[in-house]
């Protein structure tokens, strides 16, 4: 966004200034701003200013979108020009102040430093170590959300969640940069557009190896909303896609799992519904979803790729690394990652510049035989050339 007539840094009026209340603010709505609604811009951008007061700026005509009348609920596109009538802003002394940043640690900057594997103008990718919550709660104070400033400059806004994962669940985590990729974001998780896949070790092998699970979820009585059951009644529509990869036997297998609805806790309660929970989920699989041994008794649940599209017609197409803790299980199993089919496609290996060399010979050399063939079949000079009488 940007704007003139007594522009303040962030782009809004500055309060602060005599006068500032009494002219005429314009501003150009900027790219991270498209398709946002008139009054969803004011609360970004300048939230002195009411609701109330964008409704009646809105009904007696002063409010405008490159010289005509504006509603609160009209979209704006990148690029045209919002007229701000005077007054409206706050008194000096009630002026919202700015937020200040809290100071993160040396340890906290290397952790959220660990995280990041891929980042653009619109969007941070985290892959997520297991046992740290996305968000917090109640006495958390460890939490992605918390280390979300290590990502911002001092001029930039704070990166935002857009979605979760369980505080057990490692793997993909997109943050978006800016308000708008958020809500650009948001829009492709709520409509399921985003591809999800997720790598789980899950007890025993299901009987069908490639189907789709489709139970309602509800939260379970008496949990406090922190476990989710199979509700056929109460409960919401979820639907979830799964193929086994490879089996250990009879004891357990390593299957890809597809959200293709998001509620809470879906792929470890559908999962446990069938019977076959997932390794080291004690709480939808009680004492029986651990293996003996050696093996790790950390959840084995992994989002593995995320294929999401991006503003600016591009696609975010992310693949994280397993944990130590999976990775070694997978290992200590003998499953070859390789064979995944939700793997990124390789593509032809690179050629070394000798190969390179031979090649572009080979294909001078294919040029000149083929040069050679059409003067034989042409023949001799001044050969068949037309005299005008044929």
């Amino acid at each position: 966004m940007s704007g003139d007539d007594r522009q303040a840094p962030g782009g809004a009026g500055d309060p602060n200034e005599a006068g500032a209340d009494m002219a005429v603010r314009q501003f150009t709505v900027g790219a991270d701003d498209e398709g946002i609604r008139v009054d969803r811009w004011f609360k970004r951008h300048l939230p002195e200013i009411g609701f109330a007061t964008v409704s009646r700026w809105a009904r007696t005509g002063q409010l405008r979108v490159d010289g005509a009348r504006a509603t609160p609920a009209d979209r704006l596109s990148a690029g045209q020009l919002l007229r701000v009538p005077p007054g409206g802003a706050m008194v000096p002394s009630a002026a919202p102040r700015a937020r200040v940043r809290p100071e993160l640690s040396a340890e906290q900057q290397e952790q959220a430093a660990a995280m990041l594997i891929h980042q653009t103008r619109s969007a941070l990718v985290l892959n997520k170590p297991p046992g740290l919550a996305t968000q917090g709660g109640t006495g958390m104070r460890s939490h992605v959300d918390a280390l979300l400033d290590a990502y911002a400059g001092e001029d930039e806004p704070r990166p935002r969640l857009v979605h979760r994962l369980d505080k057990d669940t490692s793997g993909v985590l997109l943050v978006a940069r800016t308000p708008g990729s958020a809500a650009f974001f948001a829009k492709r998780f709520a409509g399921r557009s985003a591809k999800k896949i997720y790598w789980a070790l899950v007890m025993g092998v299901p009987d069908v190896h490639d189907g789709i699970i489709e139970a309602p979820l509800g939260k379970q009585p008496g949990t406090g909303g922190e476990k989710m059951h199979v509700d056929e009644e109460n409960g919401l529509p979820a639907k979830t896609r799964y193929r086994v990869v490879e089996r250990a036997g009879n004891s357990t297998a390593w299957v890809e799992l597809q959200p293709l609805t998001g509620r809470t806790h879906q792929l470890r309660a559908h999962m446990a519904a069938i019977g076959h929970p997932i390794v080291g989920d004690g709480k939808y699989g009680g004492p029986g979803a651990f293996l003996t041994g050696s093996v790790s008794r950390k959840m084995h649940l992994h989002a593995r790729r995320l294929i999401i599209d991006a503003p600016g017609g591009t696609t975010i197409d992310v693949t994280a690394e397993l944990p130590e803790h999976f990775a070694a299980t997978m290992a200590q199993i003998g499953f070859d990652p390789a064979m995944s089919r939700a793997e990124p496609e390789a593509g032809p290996p690179e050629r070394s510049p000798a190969e390179k060399k031979q090649a572009a010979r080979a294909h001078a050399k294919q040029v000149r035989k083929g040069r050679r063939g059409e003067r034989r079949q042409r023949g001799p000079a001044g050969a068949g050339k037309p005299d005008g009488r044929r």
